[in-house]
């Protein structure tokens, strides 16, 4: 994967086996995501050739951690980082990051199980809160001087890169554009705080998807309406389904 250019900058295991945290060095949004497809592609091609199998899904297994996909984000202008000393420009972004994510939602989680990861105390946010290095929270600031930038930790591993950043990039700008007001940093355990809440659904995230206006705005309604369908679809072939929970549940019981 270093002789196809990915740069892999730190890499660690992390809280089940077989789960490794992967992080890429910076660069354009589109170079990341084309980096972030290649790299899971390579990933599954390597292991089929060992007759084994890779998932990126968020929540593999209940008992277990989901697997998330962080972005990072920061604007530059050149060599200008306009983000430093938690410029104006810094916290309007922000402030469309909170005020839009959960109207973004079919783009940062897009599956039914992504929904899954979202629990209490399990390292995946509940709420749009944000703080300074606080992993409890939907944003997360981190970095100093140039490198000062928002952690978005809301998308799971079975993100869309390219939708993904698209919608995150469209919430900020959106802050930008109408000059919105970021509320104080959250400090504690956003858990257990009262903080507005990342839709806990598919159908939670389609309602804010058909009531927003800000993803029309940015994306146009063409995409929005083939997502919402997409959504829909994925939502009503779940809501058919004869799960293995009902199986194992009420096989007997009934």
């Amino acid at each position: 994967m270093q002789a196809a250019g990915m740069r892999v900058e730190t890499s660690k295991g992390e809280a089940w086996p077989g789960q490794h945290e992967l992080n890429f060095r910076y660069d354009d949004a589109v170079t990341m995501a084309d980096n972030h497809v290649i790299y899971k592609n390579g990933i599954k091609e390597m292991a089929q050739q060992s007759g084994q199998a890779v998932t990126f899904m968020a929540k593999p297994d209940h008992t277990w951690i989901g697997s998330s996909c962080h972005i990072h984000s920061s604007l530059w202008d050149g060599d200008d980082a306009l983000f430093a000393g938690e410029s104006p420009l810094f916290k309007q972004y922000l402030a469309g990051l909170v005020a839009c994510a959960g109207e973004f939602a079919v783009f940062l989680a897009p599956n039914i199980n992504s929904y899954k990861r979202y629990a209490a105390g399990s390292w995946a946010p509940t709420t749009l809160a944000w703080g300074y290095d606080n992993r409890t929270c939907g944003f997360r600031v981190v970095g100093h001087g140039k490198s000062l930038r928002v952690e978005c930790r809301i998308p799971g591993a079975d993100a869309n890169p390219y939708l993904a950043f698209a919608a995150v990039l469209a919430a900020g700008l959106h802050g930008i554009e109408n000059q919105l007001e970021l509320a104080p940093a959250f400090t504690g355990n956003a858990y257990e705080s009262d903080v507005k809440r990342f839709p806990h659904t598919l159908n939670e995230a389609i309602t804010a998807l058909e009531e927003g206006t800000v993803a029309r705005s940015a994306l146009g309604d063409d995409v929005v309406d083939h997502y919402l369908n997409y959504a829909r679809t994925e939502q009503q072939l779940f809501d058919k389904a004869v799960t293995c929970y009902e199986r194992e549940r009420f096989f007997e019981r009934g």
